[in-house]
């Protein structure tokens, strides 16, 4: 292990004097680094222990389920929810995430837990729902089923689906964040009954809001970033007269590409359309992060309420250290940015009890939920501790690779 720390250390540095020696040059969004020394200090301390890592998710994870001890209990803030819906499903995807690495009961039987509350049902609109914010909290159902296939944890997802799949509607997805929320229970479903149909459905549906939503699709090939919807297409500008990359927005389509193709089968319909996505995008963001680790909530204009981030920077440190312990990624410049980011996070933003500043609340842009600081409790906790939880499962697996990889 301490051959790979040096290794570690070496790659770091490296990433360090790379991304130095392209300061100078005139890429949009990317803004020279100024805190060299704080680099250095980041940089030396490598990669973490997985037993360090570990203990910061399980200090976030047990503040949270210290506050929320019932599973079933509604969200109440500016009006009453059902605690099923996409923000707390995200939270549990990582929940999940976590229990992959540190398979304690607890976790299990909160999940559990969770999805009887529910009735193992959508968020709202029952099985007809096409709202894929509705659908998030199958994730977790389904990844349940597969533990214990027990027929209730999946039934009433998999009419949910069925519904869409047998559909002739395409345009369901008008915003990006319904890839996260939606594609992986599509994949899923694909795996678990060795079914095409969801890959294909799921394809559909994707390629509608890529290419078609807005006019001409919310994905922009010259930047490899997403619009989060149509309001933002051009020529809608930011302050700076920049494109309006939203951070979260755009780090729900990375983790959704990270998640789909994690369990998709090699031979899976249009597997290459979301391999050559995470590619894009993974370089695209590269460019963009900050001397500090994060990314800002405005990806390109650091004028546009900038500053740290953690649930958009988590979801980009989880597709990094993905993509790193894949192969899929090049090691010798995304792993520099993937432990800067998470020691970002770990050293920014976790307070000692466990809550994690940072979270810009929800909404759709960067102005939305301001300001954005190391103090401040977002309208909802989960999914920023969701994606916290789902970047450090992939850091731990970093820190677990044998010696000399």
């Amino acid at each position: 292990m301490k051959r790979m720390r040096d290794r570690v250390f070496f790659l770091v540095s490296l990433g360090l004097i790379l991304t130095c020696s392209s300061c100078t040059s005139s890429t949009a969004g990317k803004q020279p680094l100024t805190d060299v020394a704080r680099l250095s200090e980041q940089a030396s301390v490598g990669l973490p222990q997985r037993s360090e890592i570990l203990s910061k998710m399980t200090l976030a994870n047990r503040y949270f389920m210290d506050k929320w001890p019932d599973p079933g209990q509604p969200i109440v803030t500016d009006r009453r929810r059902p605690s099923n819906i996409w923000t707390r499903a995200t939270y549990y995807e990582g929940l999940m995430a976590l229990y992959e690495i540190d398979p304690k009961q607890t976790y299990y039987d909160y999940a559990v837990a969770w999805g009887e509350a529910h009735h193992w049902e959508p968020a709202y609109g029952g099985t007809q729902t096409h709202n894929a914010d509705n659908q998030c909290c199958g994730q977790t159902y389904i990844d349940l089923y597969r533990i214990d296939p027990q027929p209730k944890r999946i039934g009433p997802i998999k009419q949910t689906i069925d519904n869409m799949v047998n559909s002739d509607k395409s345009d369901d997805w008008w915003w990006i964040d319904a890839l996260q929320m939606a594609m992986p229970v599509f994949a899923r479903l694909g795996v678990v009954y060795e079914d095409d149909r969801y890959f294909e459905k799921m394809y559909d549906l994707y390629i509608f809001t890529k290419e078609k939503h807005g006019g001409n699709g919310l994905y922009n090939p010259e930047d490899a970033l997403w619009w989060r919807d149509k309001d933002f297409v051009p020529p809608y500008k930011t302050p700076g007269g920049k494109n309006c990359y939203w951070s979260r927005g755009n780090g729900w389509v990375f983790a959704a590409m990270v998640r789909v193709l994690d369990i998709m089968p090699p031979d899976a319909p249009h597997r290459e359309e979301y391999m050559t996505m995470f590619k894009n995008m993974a370089e695209a963001l590269l460019a963009l992060q900050r001397e500090d680790g994060f990314w800002n909530v405005s990806l390109v204009d650091p004028t546009d309420f900038g500053g740290k981030e953690t649930s958009g920077t988590a979801f980009f440190v989880y597709g990094f250290a993905w993509g790193v312990r894949k192969g899929l990624l090049d090691q010798e410049r995304f792993l520099p940015a993937a432990i800067r980011g998470w020691n970002g996070m770990a050293h920014d933003a976790l307070h000692p009890n466990g809550f994690l500043g940072y979270v810009q609340s929800t909404g759709k842009q960067p102005s939305d939920g301001q300001p954005v600081t190391y103090d401040r409790v977002p309208n909802f906790e989960d999914y920023g501790l969701g994606a916290f939880l789902l970047a450090g499962s992939e850091m731990a697996k970093l820190a677990d690779l044998p010696q000399g990889k």
